[in-house]
């Protein structure tokens, strides 16, 4: 695996893999960091470089104030696209909540193509008087409730990660680069960098801006490709984005080039070594 080359613009961590003149901008998920980016960034294809981030409030870039919200993220999205000189020959790529991010970004600046791995459709409104958190925490289960955990070692955090149900069986080192590189504090008081505060306030735009998501859809100028993982975030049977909610935005974007990534779930998609060689195809064809 080439090191990543690691830099930062106005206080966010970004990372390079590969060194290519051709680019691909990619964002990372809720809880995540710019590592869950690293398998499919070690797999390019010759020609080929791939720019992860890690955003506000996440990974290397947790000490970010807020606001926090999708539109910020976009922002800082296109600020490391300039960053890095990304032309509109670029791709912009999104996983989970990442994908929401790109929309947006994509909405505002001519890219060759945006695709959306896991997310980027709208979800379904959640009930009247639900609270968005409690809707936030029964979506994202063990995720969310490792933020309020201290671990005592690195390796109880691995072990917590590994009793996940996504994780079960598909653990790899890719993997375990991208749980380790989530750690922080003292030893004996480990927790995850991701803050809180930016994940609650990032799940509650998620839940109650649907309306700007999809504008920002229908805005996107560029080939739009949509890679879904057939299981769920705990690796349940029903993936976080089933044919019925997608049917309708196929219906209302003609354009829409819609997979289904066979045998992975909502995180292996970026981690199994045949579903990111997938990811990457689609990114780089």
């Amino acid at each position: 695996m080439e090191i990543m080359r690691i830099d930062e613009v106005g206080g966010l961590r970004i990372a390079t893999f590969g060194t290519g003149p051709r680019t691909i901008i990619a964002v990372h998920g809720i809880t995540a960091s710019l590592m869950a980016w690293a398998g499919a960034g070690r797999r390019l294809p010759e020609g080929w470089s791939l720019v992860a981030m890690d955003l506000r409030g996440r990974g290397h870039s947790a000490g970010l104030p807020g606001p926090y919200g999708l539109p910020r993220h976009a922002e800082d999205v296109l600020r490391v696209a300039d960053h890095v000189g990304a032309g509109p020959d670029a791709v912009l790529t999104g996983h989970s909540m990442g994908a929401y991010v790109a929309a947006l970004a994509g909405a505002q600046r001519e890219f060759a193509r945006v695709v959306l791995v896991d997310g980027g459709i709208p979800l379904a409104p959640i009930p009247e008087g639900t609270d968005p958190d409690a809707a936030l925490e029964a979506a994202l289960g063990p995720a969310l409730a490792r933020l309020r955990q201290t671990f005592p070692s690195a390796e109880a955090y691995v072990d917590f990660f590994k009793a996940h149900p996504a994780f079960a069986g598909r653990w790899n080192a890719d993997v375990e680069a991208y749980v380790r590189y989530d750690l922080t504090g003292p030893e004996g008081a480990l927790r995850s960098r991701a803050a809180g505060e930016a994940v609650l306030a990032d799940g509650r735009w998620l839940h109650l801006e649907r309306e700007a998501i999809g504008a920002a859809l229908t805005a996107i100028k560029a080939p739009l490709f949509l890679l879904r993982a057939p299981r769920g975030l705990l690796d349940q049977e029903t993936g976080m984005l089933p044919d019925d909610l997608v049917r309708p935005w196929k219906e209302r974007l003609p354009g829409l080039r819609d997979e289904v990534v066979p045998d992975c779930n909502h995180y292996t998609i970026l981690f199994d070594e045949r579903c990111v060689a997938t990811v990457v195809d689609r990114l780089t064809a």
